[in-house]
C-alpha cells in the first residue's frame, strides 16, 4: 500500500515536470522514471494509477495508441500568466536582484521543463534600479503579522544624505506605530497607520524601515471615518501636504489626465472653447506643483490665491537655483 501511494506521487511529479498541453509522456517514460526512483511495476498498472489521479481532480489527458501517452494538460498557472508574474517580479524596484532571481526560478517550476525553458528564453533582464535591502521580505511579514494580530510595532527609520549614506531619522530613536494596512504604490510598499510621534495617521516606506518589532501593546483603534482609497489617493497622488480645494484651468485635450489623477467623479465644467475648469481637493506640496508644471502651462492653478502664490514662489526659486 505504501509503495502504491509513493508510485502515484512519483507519477504525478513526472507528469508535472515533463508534460504540458504540447508535450506527452509515454508509458515507457513513466516506467523508466519509476525504476530510476526504485519503484518497479507492470505497465498495465499505469492506466489504473492515472485513473486514480484523475478521480481526485488532476487534469490528465490520455491519448490511447499502441503505447498510451499522457500529459498534465493544465498546471496551476498558464504560460501567459507566468510570463506576467515573472515580468512583474523582474521589473519591481521593491524586490532585490537576488530575491528576483529566486522568485523567478520558483515561478518557473510551476510549469513543465519545456515551458520553463520558453519562459527563460523570452526573459529580458533590463538595468532597472533594484534595492539592496534583503530584509524587506521579513519587514513586510512582521508588519503584516502585526496588522493581523492588532498589535503595535516599533522600528527605526532612515533617509540618505548627499553622500548616499544612511542617516537615522528621529535622532535614531524608535518610532511607535499602529499599522492598519500595507499599500503598494509606485513600486514601493508603504505601511499606513497611526504614528505616536506625529499624533496622526501617517505613512512609512517599508524599505526605509529597520529593526521592525511586534509589540505586546494593542494597536490604536482605526478612525471610524478612515477611508483607505481616499487616503491613498490624497497622500500618494499628491503627497502629504495641507489639503485644499484648488481650481485648475485645463486645455480640453487634457481631460484624461484630470480623470486619471482625481477620479471620474472630479468636478469639471466647460470654460471657453479651448478649456475646461476642474475643482479638486489636493494635498498642496511640491509634488502637486511638479505634476502641474509638467503640462507646460496647459494646466494652470487659478484658485485659491495662496496656492497660486505658492506655485509662483516655487517657480521663482527653481529659476534662481
Amino acid at each position: 500500500m505504501a509503495e502504491s501511494k509513493s508510485r502515484l506521487l512519483y507519477i504525478l511529479k513526472y507528469l508535472w515536470q515533463n508534460t504540458d498541453a504540447e508535450h506527452y509522456a509515454t508509458t515507457a517514460d513513466i516506467l523508466a522514471f519509476l525504476k530510476g526512483n526504485g519503484i518497479s511495476c507492470d505497465r498495465k498498472t499505469i492506466p489504473g494509477d492515472i485513473a486514480k489521479l484523475c478521480d481526485i481532480g488532476i487534469d490528465i489527458e490520455e491519448e490511447r495508441s499502441r503505447e498510451n501517452r499522457y500529459s498534465l494538460s493544465s498546471h496551476l498557472f498558464t504560460l501567459p500568466e507566468l510570463k506576467l508574474l515573472i515580468d512583474a517580479v523582474e521589473s519591481s524596484k521593491f524586490i532585490t536582484v537576488k530575491k528576483s532571481a529566486e522568485l523567478i526560478e520558483k515561478l518557473s517550476q510551476m510549469t513543465s521543463i519545456h515551458q520553463a525553458a520558453e519562459l527563460k528564453s523570452n526573459l529580458y533582464v533590463s538595468e532597472r534600479v533594484k534595492p539592496l535591502n534583503e530584509q524587506i521580505y521579513y519587514l513586510v511579514d512582521n508588519i503584516n503579522t502585526a496588522i493581523n494580530r492588532g498589535k503595535q510595532i516599533s522600528f527605526r527609520y532612515f533617509h540618505y544624505d548627499q553622500h548616499r549614506k544612511e542617516v537615522p531619522n528621529n535622532d535614531g530613536k524608535r518610532y511607535f506605530f499602529s499599522p492598519y494596512c500595507l499599500v503598494w504604490n509606485e513600486d514601493h510598499y508603504y505601511a499606513i497607520g497611526y504614528s505616536e510621534k506625529h499624533r496622526k495617521l501617517g505613512t512609512f516606506r517599508v524599505d526605509r524601515m529597520k529593526e521592525v518589532e511586534i509589540l505586546s501593546a494593542d494597536a490604536a483603534a482605526k478612525p471610524a471615518d478612515f477611508n483607505l482609497p481616499e487616503f491613498t489617493r490624497r497622500v500618494f497622488d499628491m503627497y502629504d501636504g495641507e489639503t485644499k480645494k484648488v481650481m485648475l484651468v485645463c486645455k480640453n485635450d487634457l481631460m484624461n489626465y484630470i480623470v486619471d489623477r482625481f477620479g471620474d467623479e472630479v468636478d469639471t465644467v466647460p470654460g471657453d472653447c479651448g478649456h475646461f475648469r476642474a475643482v479638486a481637493e489636493v494635498s498642496v506640496s511640491q509634488t502637486f506643483f511638479a505634476w502641474v508644471f509638467q503640462f507646460n502651462g496647459d494646466i494652470r492653478i487659478t484658485a485659491p490665491e495662496e496656492v497660486v502664490l505658492q506655485y509662483g514662489e516655487m517657480l521663482k526659486n527653481a529659476l534662481q537655483t
